[in-house]
């Protein structure tokens, strides 16, 4: 059974924001995405580190600070020419509350 952790209110992030949650994995980056979606990744670009917290969210992607590597929210895959993954943890909106889930941390690649 996947045990999930309350981290706060959807209005304790702003739209196209981010919050860091401290974990035994490093930082997790929480987005907001402007349709309200949230999502989960390791705070560490795949390139240099950089963090994700900190970039430019559009879609269901972020633009690393660092280098402008766009980074998939949904799976932490990086775009276009680039390559590389950041892990990416699941998230549920429960009555205006985000979750998260540390015991199955998505990765492809």
């Amino acid at each position: 059974m996947t045990q999930w952790i309350d981290i706060g209110l959807l209005e304790d992030i702003p739209k196209l924001g981010a919050r860091v949650v401290g974990s035994v994995h490093g930082d997790i980056a929480i987005f907001r995405t402007k349709e309200d979606k949230v999502f989960a990744l390791r705070d560490k670009c795949p390139h240099k580190g950089g963090a994700l917290s900190q970039g430019i969210v559009h879609g269901n992607q972020v633009t690393c600070p660092l280098h402008n590597w766009v980074i998939s929210l949904l799976d932490g895959e990086a775009q276009g020419f680039d390559s590389g993954c950041t892990p990416a943890y699941p998230t549920k909106l429960e009555n205006n509350r985000i979750y998260l889930s540390l015991e199955q941390e998505r990765q492809t690649g």
